[in-house]
C-alpha cells in the first residue's frame, strides 16, 4: 500500500514538474511573440492618449478602462479564433495577411511623417466633456476600431512566431500575449494621461522637493508625449520594413534581405567590440529605409492619385 502511495505521489511530482515546464514554454514563447510585436505595441500606446484629450480628469481612467475592455473583447472574441483557424486550416495565408499588415504599418508611418512635413495632420477632435456620455461613447467607439487593426497586427505577428506549436498552446499563448499587451498598453496609456494631474497635485503639496517634482512632470508630459509619438513612427516603419522583407524571403524572394543580411554581417566583422549592437541596428535601419520607401509609395496611391483623378 505505501509503495502504491509512494508511486503515486511520484506520479503527481512529474506531472507537476511537467506542467510547471509547460507553463514555463508557454511563458517563454508568449515573450517571444510579443518582443515581435513591440512596434505595434508602442504605436498603440502612442495612439491612445490623444482619444482623452478634453475630458474631465475624473473621467479619463474610465474612458481608458472601456477602451481596454474593448481591446481584450477584439482579440479574444474576433481575433483569436480568427487567427486559431487560420494558422490549423490555412498556414500559408499567415505570411501574405502579414505583409498586407506590414504594409499598413509602413503606410501609417509615413502618412504621419508626411502629415509633420506639409501640416495636412487630422483636425482634432470636440472634446468629450462638452457633450457628456453620448460623445464619450462616440469616443471609445473610435478607439476600439482603431485598436482592432492594431491588435490585430498584435496577434498575427505573435501567432507567426508559435505556427510550429500545438494548436492548444498556440491558443494558451495568445489569450497569455492578448492579456499581457493590453494589460500593458492600457496601464501605461493610464500612468501617461494621470501623469500631469500627478504633478498638480504634487505642486500643491508643502514639501519643496515633491514641488520641485510636480513642476518637472508639468513640464515633462508634453516632452514624454512626443517622445512616445516619435518612437511610435519609427517602430511602425521598422517593423513594417522587417515584416516585408522576412515575408518576401519566406515567399522565395531573397534578394532584399540577402542583402540586408550582407551588410549586417560586414558591419559585424568590421566593428570590434560592437559589431553584435552595430549589424543589429545596420539591420533595423535597413528594414526603416524599406518601410519608408513602402509606405510613401501607400502614402502616394491613397492621397496624391485619388486627388489627381479628382481633377478632371
Amino acid at each position: 500500500m505505501s509503495g502504491g502511495l509512494v508511486a503515486l505521489l511520484d506520479d503527481v511530482a512529474a506531472l507537476a514538474r511537467l506542467a510547471a515546464a509547460s507553463i514555463d514554454d508557454v511563458g517563454a514563447a508568449a515573450g517571444r511573440a510579443s518582443a515581435k510585436a513591440a512596434g505595434v505595441v508602442v504605436d498603440d500606446a502612442a495612439v491612445t492618449p490623444r482619444y482623452v484629450q478634453g475630458l474631465k480628469p475624473e473621467r479619463e481612467l474610465a474612458i481608458i478602462g472601456r477602451i481596454a475592455r474593448g481591446s481584450i473583447i477584439n482579440k479574444l472574441a474576433f481575433i483569436l479564433p480568427a487567427a486559431l483557424l487560420l494558422s490549423q486550416f490555412a498556414p500559408w495565408l499567415l505570411t501574405p495577411i502579414l505583409m498586407l499588415g506590414g504594409t499598413y504599418l509602413c503606410y501609417e508611418g509615413a502618412e504621419k511623417i508626411w502629415e509633420k512635413l506639409s501640416g495636412h495632420g487630422h483636425a482634432t477632435a470636440e472634446p468629450a466633456s462638452v457633450s457628456g456620455p453620448e460623445q464619450e461613447k462616440s469616443v471609445v467607439s473610435g478607439a476600439v476600431r482603431t485598436d482592432f487593426i492594431l491588435s490585430a497586427e498584435i496577434m498575427v505577428i505573435s501567432l507567426n512566431e508559435v505556427t510550429d506549436e500545438p494548436l492548444l498552446s498556440r491558443a494558451v499563448i495568445l489569450v497569455v500575449v492578448a492579456l499581457g499587451i493590453t494589460a500593458l498598453v492600457y496601464g501605461v496609456v493610464g500612468l501617461i494621461v494621470k501623469m500631469d494631474d500627478i504633478g498638480l497635485a504634487l505642486t500643491q503639496r508643502a514639501g519643496t522637493l515633491a514641488q520641485s517634482v510636480g513642476r518637472g512632470l508639468v513640464r515633462g508630459m508634453p516632452v514624454v508625449l512626443a517622445t512616445l509619438a516619435t518612437v511610435g513612427v519609427a517602430a511602425m516603419l521598422w517593423v513594417g520594413g522587417h515584416i516585408l522583407l522576412v515575408g518576401a524571403e519566406d515567399l522565395g524572394w531573397h534578394g532584399p534581405y540577402d542583402l540586408v543580411h550582407h551588410l549586417e554581417h560586414a558591419v559585424h566583422d568590421a566593428t570590434a567590440g560592437a559589431g553584435a549592437v552595430l549589424g543589429w541596428l545596420t539591420n533595423t535601419v535597413a528594414s526603416a529605409v524599406v518601410g519608408v520607401a513602402v509606405g510613401a509609395v501607400a502614402v502616394a496611391a491613397m492621397h496624391l492619385v485619388p486627388r489627381r483623378g479628382s481633377a478632371h
